[in-house]
């Protein structure tokens, strides 16, 4: 799957993707390509109080509840969040791997979109 070369229209010639652009661009694919299920967003562990006035966890020092591990997320514009059993972040901890690693790739992709343009426009010079 190749890019098509940008014109220069104030010169009307094709200006070339540069190689080592290009095999960038190619590695980045490939890696994408290789992913498996992603899943967006953070898995954080938390200890917290109960609204039992009279329980441990309001002493001092406190003896909190948990760890609790909570998979955070945004959707349409809001957070959402599921509380995991320790059994279901093991299962799919590799797709919340894959998820980190698709942001990567994707932020990878836009930078090197964004110097390779710059390159064939001249900008920056």
């Amino acid at each position: 799957m190749s890019s098509p070369s940008p014109h220069h229209h104030d010169h009307g010639e094709r200006s070339a993707i540069p190689e080592e652009a290009e095999r960038e661009r190619r590695r980045i694919v490939r890696a994408l390509s290789e992913l498996g299920f992603a899943l967006p967003g953070t898995i954080t562990e938390r200890m917290q109080r109960c609204g039992k006035k009279h329980c441990a966890c309001w002493r001092d020092p406190p003896q909190l509840h948990g760890p609790y591990l909570q998979w955070s997320r945004a959707v349409k514009g809001k957070t959402v969040t599921k509380v995991l059993t320790p059994e279901q972040l093991h299962h799919y901890q590799p797709w919340f791997d894959n998820g980190r690693r698709l942001r990567e790739l994707a932020h990878e992709l836009n930078e090197l979109s964004l110097t390779t343009i710059q390159t064939l426009e001249g900008w920056g010079r």
